[in-house]
């Protein structure tokens, strides 16, 4: 079977679509599938000759329309408009999966910005007026604008998509698209040797790992610091990774008095990040925004480690009865299960335990493949359906 698997933003950028996007690449090209990744990301310093599938980087129309000719399937990350569009001319079964609302929102994140809340679906129930005024706070009118007119032929092209892949089926009640079935991201990881979260002796800190950017809510796990702080449980809080609301978030823990029990680590992966997050009590998810799943939650499940997160949208549904949750955005609440866990240690290991049988459950690379599989020979011909079981 011959994939074109399409991801406008791409390795080496580092990001969850990315690492998704590779994880299944990955999977199709063992699968015997002849992949090819297409993106507009230029390759820097990484070795694409490496990868066991290939990969074409920034091509023209005219080459994109060649790829897609010729593919049997083309599965998009994200409805991008030119693959949707040249999918759907040349004929050919096109998935879109959601990584983002792209097809339901200007902003792509279901966040009402003015009041950083979630969107009750303006752009679905035709209020463009509040759309413009959202994205208007950040972007000016006019961009607020250009993104709102982008939206309308982006939605109208992913109704005409083949199928629908939703990484949750919280996301999938949102973007209120045809054809759609859920799909549970999936990551590499041996379930019989994953980590359990070690207990530490001390007063157990916490940690955050995510991009610095206001929808992730850092201010809220600060704030939430702040509060036990005034208690007299001084905790220490680990703030891995890098973005945009960096310096911001730096002058924030100094205002609130923080600065002595906060660490700011920049971006962290691999066995650095396991090396930062040893003797953590648990990786706080504080997402002000309506996350369709949550990369990070299932690999922290999958390594044994408590998650306290927002009660709220996909990252939720991924959590499930696994983890501690709280109401966005509410600082005392969030404070309430840190303090929850400080007061019953052993709250580490037990639902850490959980949360790794969760994810050896749901959140397993090989299934997030084979359930890709049998969707792609669902959607082939009868003839080319049974080719591709005997020789995928």
């Amino acid at each position: 079977m011959k994939i074109v698997l399409y991801s406008h933003d791409w390795a080496p950028t580092v990001g969850g679509v990315q690492t998704i996007t590779m994880y299944l690449a990955r999977g199709l090209a063992e699968a015997a599938c002849e992949v090819t990744v297409v993106t507009e990301t230029p390759a820097g310093g990484m070795d694409d000759a490496a990868l066991p599938f290939r990969v074409t980087r920034r091509p023209g129309w005219l080459q994109l329309l060649r790829q897609i000719r010729e593919a049997d399937v083309i599965h998009l990350a994200g409805p991008a408009f030119l693959p949707l569009l040249t999918g759907w001319l040349a004929g050919k079964p096109t998935v879109v999966e959601h990584h983002g609302y792209y097809a339901a929102c200007p902003n792509a994140l279901l966040l009402y910005h003015p009041t950083q809340s979630v969107c009750p679906g303006y752009f679905l129930a035709r209020d463009y007026g509040k759309c413009v005024q959202c994205n208007a706070a950040n972007e000016g009118f006019w961009k607020s604008l250009r993104m709102l007119v982008k939206t309308f032929p982006r939605r109208w092209l992913a109704r005409r998509a083949t199928r629908h892949v939703s990484p949750s089926n919280h996301a999938g009640r949102r973007i209120v698209l045809p054809r759609t079935q859920t799909i549970y991201h999936g990551v590499a990881f041996e379930p019989a040797t994953a980590a359990t979260t070690p207990h530490a002796s001390g007063p157990l800190p916490f940690a955050f790992v995510g991009r610095f950017v206001p929808e992730k809510g850092v201010p809220v796990l600060l704030r939430a610091a702040r509060r036990l702080a005034d208690e007299g449980r001084a905790c220490g809080l680990k703030i891995i990774g890098g973005g945009p609301e960096r310096e911001r978030l730096e002058a924030l823990s100094r205002e609130l008095g923080l600065a002595a029990q906060v660490v700011f680590t920049g971006y962290l992966e691999g066995q650095e990040l396991r090396a930062a997050l040893q003797g953590t009590a648990a990786t706080v998810m504080p997402s002000l925004c309506e996350e369709v799943g949550g990369l990070v939650a299932i690999e922290q499940m999958a390594e044994g480690r408590l998650l306290i997160a927002s009660d709220l949208g996909g990252l939720a549904e991924y959590v499930g009865d696994a983890g501690l949750k709280f109401a966005p955005g509410d600082a005392a609440a969030l404070a309430d299960c840190m303090r929850q866990v400080l007061d019953q240690p052993e709250l580490v290991r037990k639902i850490g335990a959980a949360a790794r049988d969760r994810a050896v459950h749901l959140f397993e690379q090989r299934r997030m493949v084979e359930e890709h599989l049998k969707l792609f020979r669902e959607l082939l011909p009868p003839r080319h359906a049974e080719e591709a079981r005997v020789h995928p």
